[in-house]
Protein backbone atom coordinates (compact mmCIF):
# COMPACT_ATOMS: atom_id res chain seq x y z
CA UNK A 1 0.00 0.00 0.00
CA UNK A 2 1.14 3.54 -0.61
CA UNK A 3 -0.14 7.03 0.02
CA UNK A 4 0.60 10.41 -1.46
CA UNK A 5 0.35 14.04 -0.48
CA UNK A 6 0.37 16.71 -3.16
CA UNK A 7 0.19 20.47 -3.17
CA UNK A 8 -3.59 20.15 -3.46
CA UNK A 9 -3.64 18.83 0.09
CA UNK A 10 -1.74 21.73 1.65
CA UNK A 11 -5.01 22.93 3.14
CA UNK A 12 -5.38 19.67 5.07
CA UNK A 13 -1.86 20.03 6.42
CA UNK A 14 -2.60 23.62 7.40
CA UNK A 15 -5.67 22.49 9.35
CA UNK A 16 -3.56 19.87 11.13
CA UNK A 17 -0.97 22.51 12.00
CA UNK A 18 -3.57 24.90 13.37
CA UNK A 19 -5.22 22.14 15.43
CA UNK A 20 -1.91 21.10 16.93
CA UNK A 21 -1.01 24.70 17.75
CA UNK A 22 -4.26 25.17 19.63
CA UNK A 23 -3.79 21.87 21.44
CA UNK A 24 -0.22 22.69 22.48
CA UNK A 25 -1.19 26.15 23.69
CA UNK A 26 -3.76 24.61 26.02
CA UNK A 27 -1.02 22.65 27.81
CA UNK A 28 1.22 23.90 30.57
CA UNK A 29 4.25 21.70 30.04
CA UNK A 30 5.28 18.49 31.79
CA UNK A 31 4.86 17.97 35.51
CA UNK A 32 8.38 17.60 36.88
CA UNK A 33 9.93 18.07 40.32
CA UNK A 34 10.11 21.73 41.30
CA UNK A 35 13.71 21.25 42.40
CA UNK A 36 14.73 20.19 38.89
CA UNK A 37 13.01 23.21 37.32
CA UNK A 38 14.66 25.53 39.85
CA UNK A 39 18.11 24.05 39.24
CA UNK A 40 17.69 24.33 35.47
CA UNK A 41 16.51 27.93 35.72
CA UNK A 42 19.39 28.82 38.02
CA UNK A 43 21.86 27.85 35.31
CA UNK A 44 19.70 29.55 32.72
CA UNK A 45 21.40 27.87 29.74
CA UNK A 46 21.01 24.77 27.58
CA UNK A 47 23.41 23.73 24.80
CA UNK A 48 21.78 21.70 22.02
CA UNK A 49 23.35 20.61 18.74
CA UNK A 50 22.20 19.39 15.31
CA UNK A 51 18.56 20.47 15.65
CA UNK A 52 17.51 22.10 12.34
CA UNK A 53 14.48 24.38 12.92
CA UNK A 54 12.67 22.80 9.95
CA UNK A 55 13.37 19.20 11.07
CA UNK A 56 10.50 17.52 12.96
CA UNK A 57 9.33 20.98 14.12
CA UNK A 58 12.40 21.59 16.26
CA UNK A 59 12.19 25.33 15.64
CA UNK A 60 8.92 25.54 17.56
CA UNK A 61 10.02 22.97 20.15
CA UNK A 62 13.12 25.03 20.99
CA UNK A 63 11.06 28.23 21.18
CA UNK A 64 8.40 26.65 23.41
CA UNK A 65 10.97 25.30 25.89
CA UNK A 66 12.53 28.74 26.22
CA UNK A 67 9.09 30.30 26.64
CA UNK A 68 8.07 27.84 29.37
CA UNK A 69 11.23 27.99 31.45
CA UNK A 70 13.09 31.17 30.53
CA UNK A 71 16.20 29.14 29.75
CA UNK A 72 18.35 30.31 26.85
CA UNK A 73 19.16 27.68 24.25
CA UNK A 74 22.30 27.77 22.12
CA UNK A 75 21.68 25.41 19.20
CA UNK A 76 25.07 24.77 17.61
CA UNK A 77 25.71 23.36 14.12
CA UNK A 78 22.08 22.55 13.27
CA UNK A 79 22.88 20.65 10.08
CA UNK A 80 25.61 18.23 11.17
CA UNK A 81 25.26 14.43 11.27
CA UNK A 82 24.88 12.04 14.20
CA UNK A 83 28.51 11.01 13.83
CA UNK A 84 29.59 14.65 14.11
CA UNK A 85 27.45 15.10 17.22
CA UNK A 86 29.40 12.37 18.98
CA UNK A 87 32.65 13.93 17.83
CA UNK A 88 31.54 17.23 19.36
CA UNK A 89 31.07 15.48 22.72
CA UNK A 90 34.60 14.11 22.48
CA UNK A 91 36.36 17.24 21.30
CA UNK A 92 34.49 19.79 23.46
CA UNK A 93 34.53 17.81 26.69
CA UNK A 94 35.10 20.10 29.68
CA UNK A 95 34.21 23.28 27.79
CA UNK A 96 31.22 25.46 28.67
CA UNK A 97 30.05 25.31 25.05
CA UNK A 98 30.02 21.51 24.97
CA UNK A 99 26.60 20.05 24.06
CA UNK A 100 24.34 19.17 26.98
CA UNK A 101 22.17 16.86 24.87
CA UNK A 102 22.36 15.18 21.47
CA UNK A 103 19.72 13.92 19.04
CA UNK A 104 21.13 10.91 17.19
CA UNK A 105 20.11 7.82 15.23
CA UNK A 106 19.99 4.50 17.12
CA UNK A 107 23.31 3.22 15.79
CA UNK A 108 25.02 6.33 17.14
CA UNK A 109 23.07 6.18 20.40
CA UNK A 110 24.47 2.70 20.91
CA UNK A 111 27.97 3.86 19.99
CA UNK A 112 27.80 6.81 22.37
CA UNK A 113 26.60 4.60 25.20
CA UNK A 114 29.41 2.11 24.53
CA UNK A 115 31.98 4.92 24.66
CA UNK A 116 30.45 6.20 27.91
CA UNK A 117 29.69 9.57 26.33
CA UNK A 118 26.23 9.70 27.96
CA UNK A 119 24.86 9.88 31.49
CA UNK A 120 21.77 8.02 32.67
CA UNK A 121 18.36 9.65 33.06
CA UNK A 122 14.82 8.30 32.85
CA UNK A 123 12.06 10.90 32.34
CA UNK A 124 8.71 10.56 34.07
CA UNK A 125 7.12 9.15 30.90
CA UNK A 126 9.76 6.41 30.61
CA UNK A 127 7.34 3.51 31.04
CA UNK A 128 5.24 4.53 28.01
CA UNK A 129 8.23 4.48 25.64
CA UNK A 130 8.50 1.13 23.79
CA UNK A 131 11.30 -1.03 25.19
CA UNK A 132 12.91 -1.31 21.74
CA UNK A 133 13.35 2.47 21.68
CA UNK A 134 15.28 3.02 24.89
CA UNK A 135 18.43 1.92 26.65
CA UNK A 136 17.53 -0.21 29.71
CA UNK A 137 19.87 1.82 31.91
CA UNK A 138 18.54 5.16 30.71
CA UNK A 139 21.60 6.19 28.68
CA UNK A 140 19.35 7.23 25.78
CA UNK A 141 15.65 7.25 24.92
CA UNK A 142 13.82 7.49 21.60
CA UNK A 143 11.79 10.65 21.11
CA UNK A 144 10.25 10.41 17.62
CA UNK A 145 10.44 8.18 14.57
CA UNK A 146 10.09 8.35 10.82
CA UNK A 147 9.38 5.98 7.95
CA UNK A 148 11.45 5.90 4.76
CA UNK A 149 9.52 7.56 1.93
CA UNK A 150 9.83 8.88 -1.61
CA UNK A 151 9.41 12.62 -2.07
CA UNK A 152 8.62 13.47 -5.71
CA UNK A 153 8.60 16.71 -7.70
CA UNK A 154 5.58 16.12 -9.93
CA UNK A 155 6.48 19.01 -12.20
CA UNK A 156 9.54 17.02 -13.30
CA UNK A 157 8.41 13.47 -12.56
CA UNK A 158 5.04 12.96 -14.22
CA UNK A 159 4.66 9.35 -13.09
CA UNK A 160 5.77 9.10 -9.43
CA UNK A 161 7.38 5.77 -8.45
CA UNK A 162 5.35 3.70 -6.01
CA UNK A 163 7.89 1.01 -5.17
CA UNK A 164 11.61 0.31 -4.96
CA UNK A 165 11.21 -1.76 -8.10
CA UNK A 166 9.82 1.29 -9.90
CA UNK A 167 12.95 3.33 -9.14
CA UNK A 168 14.91 1.15 -11.58
CA UNK A 169 12.85 2.34 -14.55
CA UNK A 170 14.77 4.28 -17.27
CA UNK A 171 12.40 7.24 -16.89
CA UNK A 172 14.00 8.04 -13.51
CA UNK A 173 17.56 8.30 -14.78
CA UNK A 174 19.54 10.97 -12.92
CA UNK A 175 16.67 11.72 -10.53
CA UNK A 176 17.04 9.61 -7.35
CA UNK A 177 18.90 11.01 -4.32
CA UNK A 178 19.48 10.24 -0.65
CA UNK A 179 19.78 12.90 2.05
CA UNK A 180 23.45 12.07 2.67
CA UNK A 181 25.83 9.16 3.04
CA UNK A 182 24.36 6.06 4.74
CA UNK A 183 27.62 5.78 6.69
CA UNK A 184 26.88 8.98 8.62
CA UNK A 185 23.23 9.96 7.98
CA UNK A 186 20.52 7.92 9.72
CA UNK A 187 17.85 8.55 7.07
CA UNK A 188 20.14 7.36 4.27
CA UNK A 189 21.21 4.33 6.31
CA UNK A 190 17.55 3.47 6.81
CA UNK A 191 16.85 3.90 3.10
CA UNK A 192 19.38 1.17 2.30
CA UNK A 193 17.63 -1.07 4.82
CA UNK A 194 14.20 -0.36 3.32
CA UNK A 195 15.58 -1.26 -0.11
CA UNK A 196 16.90 -4.51 1.37
CA UNK A 197 13.44 -5.42 2.67
CA UNK A 198 12.06 -4.93 -0.84
CA UNK A 199 14.74 -7.09 -2.45
CA UNK A 200 14.86 -10.32 -0.47
CA UNK A 201 16.63 -8.95 2.59
CA UNK A 202 15.41 -8.68 6.15
CA UNK A 203 15.99 -6.86 9.41
CA UNK A 204 18.90 -9.28 9.84
CA UNK A 205 20.25 -8.85 6.30
CA UNK A 206 20.96 -5.40 4.81
CA UNK A 207 23.17 -6.76 2.02
CA UNK A 208 20.44 -6.75 -0.69
CA UNK A 209 19.95 -3.03 0.00
CA UNK A 210 23.61 -2.29 -0.69
CA UNK A 211 23.44 -4.39 -3.86
CA UNK A 212 20.29 -2.52 -4.87
CA UNK A 213 21.99 0.87 -4.74
CA UNK A 214 25.00 -0.48 -6.62
CA UNK A 215 22.61 -1.47 -9.40
CA UNK A 216 20.70 1.81 -9.19
CA UNK A 217 23.95 3.69 -9.63
CA UNK A 218 24.98 1.55 -12.62
CA UNK A 219 21.60 2.29 -14.20
CA UNK A 220 22.33 6.00 -13.77
CA UNK A 221 19.19 6.58 -11.72
CA UNK A 222 20.93 7.18 -8.38
CA UNK A 223 22.81 10.47 -8.20
CA UNK A 224 25.43 11.26 -5.51
CA UNK A 225 23.83 14.57 -4.53
CA UNK A 226 22.71 15.10 -0.93
CA UNK A 227 19.01 15.99 -0.97
CA UNK A 228 18.27 19.20 0.96
CA UNK A 229 15.43 21.73 0.98
CA UNK A 230 17.49 23.78 -1.49
CA UNK A 231 17.91 20.90 -3.97
CA UNK A 232 14.21 20.08 -3.63
CA UNK A 233 13.19 23.65 -4.39
CA UNK A 234 15.50 23.97 -7.39
CA UNK A 235 14.55 20.57 -8.80
CA UNK A 236 18.09 19.20 -8.57
CA UNK A 237 16.79 16.14 -6.66
CA UNK A 238 13.38 15.35 -8.21
CA UNK A 239 13.05 12.11 -6.22
CA UNK A 240 14.36 12.21 -2.66
CA UNK A 241 14.47 9.18 -0.39
CA UNK A 242 14.04 10.58 3.10
CA UNK A 243 11.93 10.43 6.25
CA UNK A 244 8.20 10.82 5.65
CA UNK A 245 7.98 13.77 8.04
CA UNK A 246 10.60 15.71 6.09
CA UNK A 247 9.06 14.96 2.71
CA UNK A 248 5.59 15.79 4.04
CA UNK A 249 6.98 19.04 5.41
CA UNK A 250 8.20 20.06 1.95
CA UNK A 251 4.59 19.96 0.72
CA UNK A 252 3.78 22.81 3.07
CA UNK A 253 7.15 24.56 2.84
CA UNK A 254 7.12 24.81 -0.95
CA UNK A 255 3.40 25.24 -1.53
CA UNK A 256 2.89 27.25 -4.71
CA UNK A 257 6.50 26.72 -5.74
CA UNK A 258 6.91 22.94 -6.12
CA UNK A 259 4.19 20.38 -6.85
CA UNK A 260 5.46 17.90 -4.28
CA UNK A 261 4.04 14.53 -3.29
CA UNK A 262 5.12 11.96 -0.71
CA UNK A 263 4.73 8.19 -0.98
CA UNK A 264 5.64 5.29 1.27
CA UNK A 265 6.91 2.51 -1.04
CA UNK A 266 4.73 -0.58 -1.18
CA UNK A 267 7.53 -3.16 -1.20
CA UNK A 268 9.89 -2.16 1.60
CA UNK A 269 8.68 -0.17 4.63
CA UNK A 270 11.27 0.61 7.29
CA UNK A 271 11.04 2.93 10.27
CA UNK A 272 13.59 4.21 12.73
CA UNK A 273 13.60 6.47 15.74
CA UNK A 274 15.96 9.19 16.82
CA UNK A 275 17.14 9.27 20.41
CA UNK A 276 17.94 11.98 22.91
CA UNK A 277 20.87 11.49 25.28
CA UNK A 278 22.47 13.64 27.96
CA UNK A 279 26.21 14.19 27.74
CA UNK A 280 28.25 12.61 30.52
CA UNK A 281 30.10 15.92 30.75
CA UNK A 282 27.12 18.25 30.25
CA UNK A 283 27.92 21.78 31.45
CA UNK A 284 24.21 22.28 32.27
CA UNK A 285 22.99 18.87 33.53
CA UNK A 286 19.78 20.11 35.19
CA UNK A 287 18.67 21.92 32.04
CA UNK A 288 19.51 18.81 30.04
CA UNK A 289 17.24 16.67 32.23
CA UNK A 290 14.45 19.24 31.97
CA UNK A 291 14.81 19.19 28.17
CA UNK A 292 14.39 15.41 28.12
CA UNK A 293 11.33 15.72 30.35
CA UNK A 294 9.82 18.31 28.00
CA UNK A 295 10.29 16.55 24.68
CA UNK A 296 9.03 13.24 26.13
CA UNK A 297 5.97 14.92 27.68
CA UNK A 298 2.57 14.96 25.97
CA UNK A 299 3.15 18.54 24.85
CA UNK A 300 6.60 17.87 23.44
CA UNK A 301 5.35 14.78 21.65
CA UNK A 302 2.44 16.75 20.17
CA UNK A 303 4.90 19.30 18.82
CA UNK A 304 6.81 16.55 17.02
CA UNK A 305 3.51 15.45 15.51
CA UNK A 306 2.95 18.97 14.28
CA UNK A 307 6.17 18.57 12.31
CA UNK A 308 4.75 15.32 10.81
CA UNK A 309 7.15 13.17 12.84
CA UNK A 310 5.68 10.20 14.70
CA UNK A 311 5.93 10.70 18.48
CA UNK A 312 7.64 7.75 20.13
CA UNK A 313 4.77 7.68 22.65
CA UNK A 314 2.09 7.86 19.94
CA UNK A 315 0.30 4.63 20.88
CA UNK A 316 0.15 5.59 24.55
CA UNK A 317 -1.24 9.03 23.73
CA UNK A 318 -3.87 7.57 21.40
CA UNK A 319 -4.95 5.06 24.05
CA UNK A 320 -5.47 7.92 26.52
CA UNK A 321 -7.34 10.05 23.96
CA UNK A 322 -4.77 12.82 24.25
CA UNK A 323 -4.69 13.38 20.49
CA UNK A 324 -7.96 14.83 19.13
CA UNK A 325 -9.83 12.76 16.53
CA UNK A 326 -9.72 15.66 14.05
CA UNK A 327 -5.96 15.60 14.29
CA UNK A 328 -5.76 11.86 13.76
CA UNK A 329 -8.09 12.13 10.76
CA UNK A 330 -5.74 14.66 9.16
CA UNK A 331 -2.78 12.27 9.38
CA UNK A 332 -1.95 9.61 6.77
CA UNK A 333 -4.05 6.45 6.93
CA UNK A 334 -2.72 4.31 9.75
CA UNK A 335 -2.99 1.26 7.49
CA UNK A 336 0.02 2.58 5.57
CA UNK A 337 2.25 1.76 8.51
CA UNK A 338 1.02 -1.76 9.24
CA UNK A 339 4.03 -3.28 7.50
CA UNK A 340 6.67 -1.02 9.02
CA UNK A 341 9.73 -2.92 10.26
CA UNK A 342 11.95 -1.73 13.12
CA UNK A 343 15.37 -3.05 14.11
CA UNK A 344 16.77 -3.85 17.53
CA UNK A 345 20.00 -2.19 18.70
CA UNK A 346 21.90 -5.39 18.00
CA UNK A 347 20.53 -5.59 14.45
CA UNK A 348 21.40 -1.93 13.87
CA UNK A 349 25.01 -2.53 14.93
CA UNK A 350 25.32 -5.57 12.67
CA UNK A 351 23.86 -3.74 9.66
CA UNK A 352 26.03 -0.70 10.26
CA UNK A 353 29.18 -2.82 10.27
CA UNK A 354 28.20 -4.50 6.99
CA UNK A 355 27.40 -1.20 5.32
CA UNK A 356 30.57 0.56 6.51
CA UNK A 357 32.71 -2.25 5.10
CA UNK A 358 31.23 -1.91 1.61
CA UNK A 359 29.60 1.44 0.88
CA UNK A 360 32.66 3.56 0.14
CA UNK A 361 34.23 1.06 -2.23
CA UNK A 362 31.02 0.08 -4.01
CA UNK A 363 29.14 3.38 -4.13
CA UNK A 364 31.62 6.12 -3.12
CA UNK A 365 29.54 9.29 -3.12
Amino acid sequence: MSYSRSALQVLVLAVLSATLTAQAQSMTGPTVPAALVAAAKKGGQLNTIALPPDWANYGEILARFQELYGIKITNASPDISSAEELQALRSLKGQTRSPDVVDVGPAFAIQGATEKLFSTYKPRTWASVPSSAKDPKGLWVGNYYGVVSFGVNKTIVKNPPKSWADLKKPEYKGQVALNGSPVSAQAAFSAVWAAALANGGSIDNIQPGIDYFVELKKLGNYIPVDATPATVQTGQTPITIDWDYLNLGYTKQFAGKVDWTTLVPSDGVYGSHYAVAISASAPNPAAAKLWVEFILSDEGQMLFLKGFAHPIRFNDMVSRNVIPKAMLDALPDAAVYKNVKFATPEQVKKAQDVLKAQWASKIAQ
